[in-house]
């Protein structure tokens, strides 16, 4: 009689089993329901959940994982998945649930309180979701959790108590990114297995409780702090004193503080921090004194960020980064025998480099000391560094020869010794540095010849050599150089050709252009006159080579020489007459402007242009301006893809405007402005005069198609990453800093405007349109007489300078203000004729008024589907690089023309924030790479 009790025993066990795997089933299925009620960002990522078909049944669905034993769901992971939907309730009846990662998805609305229920619950991860409303009550009903992520979310009120009292197994703890408020709870010290916490940027203030210092007792604790970005509160009476409760954080790596409302002086308790301490960042507060002399005792430190504080004084045995630092660079930073970054760039110092921090056996990433005031020759001890990949000395005094060691740095990739007083020759010992990817040797004293040697280094992507007193024959071998994608040896005295297919023809200033073997994303700078070349240059071909080659017999030669002036006579008397031919029929003619674009490019007929542009069709029509629509055109002659001006000549002022834009595109040439194939001027089919200018084809458009994308849903396809911006902003400003004062005589473009910024395949920029440009007279009394303008207040609205609606002449001033609000424009995102902009609000007022604290307010959003700007670290240096270009822009567009930043600084102070940015980034790469604490 057992048995029967036995089998119905396993029977009802059995039943509750499948009901309690049917109620999984159910909670599923509601949990599907509401995550896709809102779409999916693609297809339906959940398609497998369709009942209990399958042999596996719900265990067989996607991110779902069972039980072995009793097949009841235990984990459910569905991270990057798409979901826009809510959070369904019926998540809490999952009670063997001990994962739940639902992280980088579209999740809205409020957590769930039923997601107390899940009282086995381990790991729950809800970071970047859009989810609001208040952390559950409930949640430290989750006794065993150990992870809990809810970073990156739209979550506001405090912290709840609770949660320190209820959750002691939690490890990791990560509320960054949110709208939290109020204290941080000292109860989360009861978190004995705590050792990574992360509560930056959001909204918390009041003092930081002294108990954080005793999470885990005396062997284990903390390792990983973030508290930056909130409104976190010290003085100098009291608030710092959480510092010296840290100190019993003897595993601590990482603390990050900065971007808080901390002021008074930097406590010497910071040297008595774990020497286990990597990374410690104190930046972008108000705090104040010197760097405490004796934080050397940090001998683990790698990374001291003190960017925007009020520290000064002389730098003590430690490492700052761009801050007021002054006073020579004391050689006791020779004993931090582990860092393997030193950067001091940026600051005040001066004196000699010291020979001792060129002996740090580990400093293998790079060595920044550009931009401050040392002097002296570079010590020979440099050739220690074995192991260093970049050696940054940029913007200096250093004098006296190159030493002859640097060719022992065997690792280097980039070497920068620009904008110095380097003396005496190029170093044939560099051809030593087989690794090396860039050489800027710009702006030195640099003598005699370019070594052949040079050509050996394979991996060469790109050479400086501008500015120098270089002499002698370019070397032939250079052409050997098949990774070479920038070149410049603008400004010496070289002479000759480069390789057998770029012939360089050159001026009294010896401005040179080199063979390019690939698309390049910066071209040559001030070239003059260039010749010859691969076809898709569309450069003029070369008639006479700059350099005959010394074989011939002398009897030969000379024949040869006399043969040659004789024709030349000939071709002069030719000339002279065909001028005055010319001049008499220029006169019958009255008026009649003749733009002289051709004298170095091919006549295109109206022909080829109406056939290659479908009779000018809107199906080609690629924009249209004050004078002119502009088209895209297929030159089938020679397969190429060209851009066509087409002028209105009916419309009043058109022909005015196309030989003022003739004329300033044959003087100016730089790589950062629109290059002109060619022109034509005829006759139409209708029998009407017809003038066109012929561009090189922008792939990517104008710059206000990336600001202002159409239709209005940003993607990552069609906007712009923050990197992206600053490259563009230094494109634009070193091509306005060459038409104000490179070119002579100076140009002003008059009309600088997101849509007259052009972007090639590589997404560098290059300004065009310069249709209403006015070319100054050349002394600067004339230009006070006469540079009114002749057609009107000059430019577009919201980009003119206020002076000319005032009745003030053309300037380079009014081209600096346009750049200004240009500038606003791109990291804003906002044009300045946005109807916001109303009465005395406009873009210059409204970007001055958000200084500094509400930067993020508004900087252009789309900016962060390129970049992760949740972590603290990240986001303090963004937004430096954002206030500092904000700052720029907001200077450059003053209302009083004196008051604003000169072109020239303006260039160099946009290339420091780019560069500085993009160092940034170089640098977190190789932390995220191991060499520093993870920013998680």
């Amino acid at each position: 009689m057992a048995m029967p009790s036995v089998n119905l025993l396993s029977l009802l066990l059995l039943c509750a089993c499948v009901s309690t795997q049917a109620d999984d089933e159910a909670a599923l299925l509601a949990f599907k329901a509401a995550a896709i009620a809102g779409g999916t960002d693609g297809g339906d990522p959940l398609a497998s959940w369709n009942g209990s078909g399958g042999t596996g049944g719900l265990c067989s669905w996607e991110g779902v994982r069972c039980g072995r034993r009793h097949r009841r769901v235990v984990a459910l992971s569905l991270p990057s998945q798409g979901l826009t939907g809510t959070l369904s309730p019926a998540i809490g009846n999952l009670t063997f649930m001990r994962e739940l990662n639902l992280s980088s998805n579209w999740f809205r609305g409020d957590i769930p309180e039923s997601i107390g229920h899940l009282v086995r619950l381990q790991t729950l991860d809800l970071s970047v979701n859009t989810f609001s409303g208040a952390l559950p009550a409930n949640l430290s009903s989750c006794a065993s959790l150990m992870i809990l992520r809810l970073a990156s979310n739209q979550l506001h009120g405090s912290i709840p108590v609770e949660i320190g009292h209820k959750l002691r197994s939690i490890q990791k703890l990560s509320f960054a990114n949110n709208s939290l408020t109020g204290a941080i709870p000292g109860s989360l010290a009861n978190m004995s297995s705590l050792y990574f916490l992360n509560l930056n940027a959001n909204q918390l203030d009041g003092l930081i409780p002294l108990e954080l210092g005793s999470i885990g007792g005396c062997d284990k604790g903390l390792e990983n702090l973030y508290l930056g970005d909130n409104k976190l509160q010290a003085n100098d009476r009291e608030g710092w004193e959480f510092i010296a409760s840290l100190a019993n954080c003897s595993q601590l790596q990482l603390l990050s503080l900065g971007n808080n409302s901390f002021t008074g002086k930097l406590p010497n308790s910071i040297t008595n921090l774990s020497t286990t301490l990597q990374y410690l960042n104190l930046g972008d507060m108000m705090i104040s004194g010197f760097i405490p002399s004796n934080i050397g005792n940090l001998f683990g430190l790698k990374v001291l960020v003190i960017t925007n504080t009020f520290i000064s004084g002389m730098i003590p045995d430690s490492i700052a980064y761009y801050g007021n630092l002054e006073g020579p660079i004391p050689a006791s930073l020779g004993n931090l025998k582990n860092m393997f970054i030193l950067d001091l760039s940026t600051n005040r110092l001066n004196g000699s480099i010291p020979s001792e921090i060129l002996k740090l056996p580990t400093l293998s990433y790079y060595l920044d000391l550009s931009y401050n005031s040392l002097s002296g020759p570079l010590p020979t001890e440099v050739g220690t560094l074995a192991n260093l990949n970049q050696l940054i000395l940029s913007g200096n005094k250093l004098s006296g020869n190159i030493p002859n060691s640097i060719q022992n740095c065997k690792l280097l990739e980039r070497l920068l010794l620009d904008h110095n007083s380097f003396e005496g020759s190029i170093r044939q010992s560099l051809a030593n540095l087989k690794g090396l990817a860039l050489l800027n040797l710009t702006m030195n004293k640099l003598s005699g010849r370019i070594p052949d040697a040079l050509s050996s280094i394979h991996g060469l992507e790109q050479l400086y050599l501008a500015h120098n007193n270089l002499s002698g024959l370019i070397p032939s071998s250079l052409q050997n150089l098949t990774s070479l994608s920038m070149l410049d040896l603008s400004f010496n005295n070289l002479q000759g050709e480069v390789g057998p297919r770029v012939i360089l023809a050159l001026t009294w200033h010896a401005d040179l252009a080199p063979q390019i073997t690939s698309w390049l994303r910066h071209f040559i700078k001030q070239v003059d006159e260039i010749c010859g070349g691969a076809p898709q240059f569309h450069l003029a071909p070369c008639f006479m080579p700059l350099l005959e080659k010394k074989k011939r017999k002398l009897s030969k030669s000379l024949m040869v020489a006399l043969t040659l002036i004789s024709v030349l006579v000939f071709l002069v008397l030719v000339v002279a007459l065909t001028q005055l031919i010319y001049k008499k029929l220029k006169k019958s003619h009255g008026n009649q402007l003749t733009p002289t674009i051709g004298e170095h490019y091919e006549r295109v007929s109206y022909h080829a242009l109406s056939n290659g542009t479908d009779g000018f069709s809107e199906d080609n029509l690629l924009g249209q301006g004050s004078y002119g629509t502009v088209y895209r055109c297929t030159l089938h002659d020679h397969g190429t893809t060209v851009a066509v001006k087409v002028f209105s000549t009916q419309q009043s002022g058109s022909h005015r405007s196309f030989v003022d834009e003739c004329e300033a595109l044959r003087r100016a040439r730089h790589r950062c402005l629109i290059k002109i194939i060619t022109c034509c001027s005829s006759i139409n089919h209708q029998g009407q005069e017809f003038k066109a200018l012929v561009f090189e084809f922008m792939p990517n458009g104008s710059l206000n198609g990336w600001l202002h994308p159409e239709p209005r849903m940003p993607t990552i396809r069609n906007t712009l990453s923050l990197e992206q911006r600053l490259d563009i902003a230094v494109d634009i400003i070193d091509a306005l800093d060459y038409l104000h004062n490179r070119c002579q005589p100076p140009i002003v473009h008059c009309d600088l405007k997101p849509s007259n910024i052009l972007l090639t395949e590589d997404m560098s920029a290059r300004v065009g349109d310069f249709g209403i440009s006015r070319i100054l007279p050349e002394s600067a009394s004339k230009a006070l007489q006469n540079s009114n303008s002749t057609i009107g207040i000059r430019g577009s609205i919201g980009y003119i300078a206020p002076e000319y609606g005032e009745g003030s002449s053309v300037s380079t001033h009014g081209d600096v203000y346009s750049l200004g609000i240009l500038l606003l424009e791109i990291f804003t995102g906002r044009s300045p004729t946005n109807v916001m902009f109303r009465g005395p609000l406009d873009l210059h007022e409204f970007s001055k008024n958000a200084l500094p604290e509400r930067i993020w307010g508004i900087a252009d959003k789309t900016m962060w589907l390129h970049t992760d700007a949740n972590d603290s670290v990240i986001k303090s240096r963004i937004d430096n690089c954002l206030v500092s270009v904000i700052s720029l822009g907001i200077s450059c567009s003053k209302r009083q023309p004196k008051e604003r930043t000169l072109i020239q600084d303006a260039a160099i102070e946009m290339q420091a924030i780019r560069d500085s940015y993009f160092k940034f980034a170089r640098s977190l790469a190789v932390e995220h790479q191991g060499v520093a604490p993870s920013l998680q």
